[in-house]
This record gives C-alpha cells, sequence and structure tokens, in this order.
C-alpha cells in the first residue's frame, strides 16, 4: 500500500509514557506538526516533553511544530474546535486511563475517559472527515492505540493473534476493549478510516512510577520493598517504548483503513524474572552497601482477577508493514535502569508528590 504523507497530526495523550514518546519520534524524525491534547491527570507529565521544547509551567513551546492544548476528549465542544482550528491529517488516540489496579479503585473513571471519551473523540473526528473532499478526506486517518489485555488471558502456550476473540477480566481491559468496539463501529458504520493496535506491556524512560519496572527501580534505589504479586509468576511480553512507537508511525503510514495490528517484541519473562533482572543491573550500576537488591524483594497478595500471560504475536505488523522492534529485554531493560539513574530531576517530583509508590488496586 502506497506510504501516506500526513503533515499534521492530533496525539491525544500526548504527556503520557507512550504518548510522549510518540511525539518526541514524530518530531525528531519527521516534518509534522503535532498538536498534543491531554487533561494532565496525575499521570499525564509535562516534563516528558521538555526536550520536544515544552515549557513544562505555561504549556508554551518553543518548537513551532508543537502545540499543547489541556482539554478532555469528553469535552466534544473542545475537541471539534482543535480539530477545526489544527486541521489535522490524522489523530493518533492515547489518551486512556491505563493502570489496573487503579481500575480496580475506581472502575467509574476508566469508563468515563476510554470509553466516553473514545466516543466524543470518534463524534468530532467523524464531523471533520465530513467535511473534507478530495485528497484530504482519502488521506485522513484515527488512529486507535490499545492493549493485549482486551484478549484476556493465555494458557503456557500461544500467542494473541489479531483474530484472538476479546475476553477481559480487569475493569482497565474491559473499558479498552469497549473502545476498540467503537472505534470499529465508526468504521463499519459511518466510514470512519480507522486503524488499530493492541500493544504488550510497555516499558522504558518516562514511565510513570506506579507500574511494575520503574516502581521497581525506584523502590530499590529507596531501599523500600519491592512488591511482587504471589509467586511473581505470571508472563507479560515486553516492548521497549520507543519500539512501540515507531510501530505505531509505521502503521500510521502504511496501514489500511479498518484494519487492526498487534505489536509485541517477543520477549516474554515471569514478574519475579523481570524484578530479579533490575535488582542484577542495580547491584552492577549502583551498589547497595546494605547487600543485594534482591533481598528487598517482598512477596504480596495477588492482584484480584490477574491474568496468568500474555504474549503477541506480531507477525502480521512485522511482514505487511516492515517494522520489527530494534531492542530485545535485555538491552532495553538496561537502558530503561540507566535512563532512571540519570534522570532524578523527572521523577524525584512525582515520587514526593503524586504517587510515593504505595500499593494501589487490593482485595477488598
Amino acid at each position: 500500500m502506497a506510504q501516506r504523507q500526513p503533515a499534521r497530526s492530533i496525539v491525544t495523550g500526548g504527556a503520557g509514557f507512550i504518548g510522549s514518546a510518540l511525539v518526541r519520534l514524530l518530531l525528531a524524525e519527521t516534518d509534522r506538526e503535532v498538536l498534543v491534547i491531554d487533561k494532565l491527570t496525575y499521570a499525564g507529565v509535562p516534563e516528558s516533553l521538555k526536550e520536544a521544547g515544552l515549557d513544562p509551567e505555561t504549556l508554551a513551546s518553543s518548537n513551532p511544530r508543537l502545540k499543547f492544548l489541556k482539554a478532555d476528549i469528553c469535552d466534544l465542544e473542545a475537541m471539534d474546535r482543535a480539530f477545526a482550528e489544527f486541521r489535522p491529517d490524522d489523530i493518533f488516540h492515547l489518551a486512556a486511563e491505563s493502570h489496573v489496579d487503579r481500575s480496580i479503585d475506581g472502575p467509574g473513571e476508566f469508563i468515563r475517559t476510554n470509553i466516553v471519551g473514545t466516543a466524543s473523540l470518534l463524534q468530532a473526528a467523524l464531523g471533520y472527515f465530513r467535511g473534507l473532499d478530495g485528497e484530504a478526506k482519502e488521506n485522513f486517518r484515527f488512529q486507535h492505540i490499545s492493549t493485549d489485555e482486551v484478549y484476556g488471558t493465555l494458557g503456557e502456550t500461544g500467542y494473541f493473534t489479531e483474530s484472538t476473540p476479546y475476553s477481559p477480566h480487569s475493569p482497565y481491559s474491559a473499558s479498552k476493549a469497549s473502545s476498540d468496539h467503537l472505534v470499529r463501529a465508526w468504521h463499519d458504520t459511518f466510514g470512519l478510516p480507522v486503524l488499530i493496535t493492541n500493544c504488550s506491556n510497555n516499558y522504558g524512560p518516562y514511565h510513570f512510577p506506579e507500574k511494575l519496572i520503574p516502581l521497581v527501580i525506584l523502590n530499590a534505589l529507596e531501599g523500600k520493598a519491592l512488591p511482587v504479586y504471589g509467586k511473581g509468576a505470571n508472563i507479560r511480553d515486553w516492548l521497549f517504548v520507543e519500539d512501540h512507537a515507531r510501530a505505531l508511525l509505521a502503521v500510521n503510514l502504511r496501514g489500511r483503513p479498518g484494519e487492526t495490528y498487534n505489536v509485541g517484541g517477543h520477549n516474554e519473562r515471569t514478574n519475579l524474572e523481570v524484578v530479579k533482572t533490575i535488582c542484577s543491573i542495580l547491584d552492577s550500576e549502583r551498589p547497595r552497601a546494605e547487600g543485594p537488591y534482591g533481598d528487598l524483594i517482598t512477596y504480596v497478595s495477588d492482584r484480584p482477577g490477574h491474568d496468568l500471560r500474555y504474549a503477541i504475536d506480531p507477525s502480521k505488523l512485522v511482514n505487511d508493514l516492515g517494522w520489527k522492534p530494534v531492542e530485545n529485554f535485555e538491552t532495553g531493560i538496561r537502558k530503561t535502569v540507566r535512563w532512571y539513574l540519570d534522570n532524578e530531576w523527572w521523577w524525584r517530583p512525582i515520587r514526593s508528590g503524586r504517587y510515593s509508590g504505595a500499593r494501589l488496586g487490593g482485595a477488598k
């Protein structure tokens, strides 16, 4: 399929972990103008766009190709204005509540943002799309970024493919499954040209420290317990965030409207293996006077509804669009640990304010 040549992109959730990685990539490796739309909830960190030219205090940009709009995707009028004024060639929709544990404690916000917000954004995009004509209409894409958790859980063998039936088990994954279905419905019913990606677990720089890998790194550096759910036997397929961003760009440029593409790196590890790997790297990079970091590992009661194993088959993305990951888990996790060691300016204010590392989503 011919490669598109878009000039302007909206990125919702662009101050988040994956969104900010995508924005940095678009500005560094394409000529696009980018409008970031972000509500700046607790996990929206404008400092993640500092190297892209954003002033975290004023939200003004020194980069003429980057604009920032603080807005809620549930606000249809604001979304309509954003489309009308910026006139994008496409939209990458990453804005979402994304933490399983938080969805257990408070599912309502996940339903509002992930389902109602996606519906609002689809309506705004559809209204804008209907006003286009010619090449601009042919070129437009609504790209929805989702998760492998919509597929449920795997046994010891097998992989999720694009045809795997949906079977979500948490409020988070159910809300993302709902948003996926809405996106497909707007394509099938209204003809909106959509692209959907479902990715495995991401990790890397600028990852909000409620998630496993940054939580373990920062707890270890502060000499705190390293919590492992159950026996640590749950398996995840890990994907370096910059590889994910490149996959999103490949889908954006060459993907076929109406199609889904799974993004994964064939890097399966148990949670316990992940934690022990981080401890080993820290033992060599920043030895602890009190002894090995592994001594801090603490087993805690498992998360309710904790899926056993996720693993993605990315063959369609690799074969059809020519994507392949640059990092394997060994190289990516070492880069990640090194980044947190070198960038305390980014994570220290978060740890001392918005999220100190307390457990979320425990069984009631």
